[in-house]
């Protein structure tokens, strides 16, 4: 029976842990992607620290290597002026300079070694954290549709009733829109009918008052004048 509720106690904290997960799933993410980020900026600091190093180390090798040529060429011309003593001086110098310089170029080429897989880890680590902050951006849009549609499905939820208002209130907006638009339209008709202009229209073709339009019939006549002008007479 022990076994039993221990088994059963540990099956409901998983099952607790993943309904935790799921739920925050975003937020751990963020997290995880945020400490990921940060070590890889370390990384690449701590890359760029190595190489200026090694760019240092360079420069001292450059250096050895001139005091080496310089203290051979004194060596060769104590040799030549008969001061072996000194020559054996320079020669021992030269040596222990020599050794430093072999053990400072073994150093650099095993660094360099180095440098070639610390420069590949630390591309491969920035191009999976840009597909992880890709995939979070993906994720964070497929949560909010995934909310939306569970908040559809869901009888009475709060999204569901600001929905349904909106679309209310969208209607009697157009509703509005369009009794405003026919009464726009209708007072438009009303004042051509019974304006003064109207008036005045319909007092012209009435034959009362001055024309303020040609009719057809003037503009007839005014042709058969001009018809009559332009004939030549016999």
């Amino acid at each position: 029976m022990l076994k039993i509720l221990m088994t059963l106690f540990r099956g409901a904290a998983a099952a607790a842990e993943e309904d935790v997960l799921d739920r925050h799933a975003l937020l751990i993410l963020d997290q995880q992607i945020r400490e990921v980020a940060a070590g890889v900026e370390r990384s690449k600091r701590a890359f760029a620290v190595a190489i200026a190093q090694d760019g240092a180390e360079a420069q001292r090798l450059d250096k050895l290597a001139q005091r080496i040529a310089d203290l051979e060429e004194r060596a060769v011309a104590a040799l030549a002026g008969g001061r072996e003593d000194l020559a054996a001086e320079a020669a021992e110098a030269i040596a222990a300079l020599e050794s430093e310089r072999a053990a400072m170029t073994e150093a650099r080429e095993a660094f360099a070694e180095e440098a070639k897989r610390l420069k590949r880890s630390v591309g491969d680590a920035t191009r999976r954290l840009s597909e992880l902050e890709r995939g979070r951006r993906v994720a964070q849009a497929a949560e909010a549709v995934r909310r939306l549609r569970e908040g559809r499905l869901r009888p009475g939820s709060s999204q569901v009733t600001a929905l349904a208002e909106a679309e209310a209130t969208l209607r009697r907006l157009r509703e509005k829109q369009a009794e405003d638009a026919a009464a726009e339209s209708a007072l438009d008709a009303f004042d051509a009918e019974t304006g003064s202009v109207s008036v005045a229209e319909k007092l012209e073709a009435a034959g009362f008052g001055r024309r303020t339009k040609p009719s057809a019939a003037e503009v007839l006549e005014r042709l058969k004048q001009r018809a009559a002008a332009a004939t030549p007479t016999a």
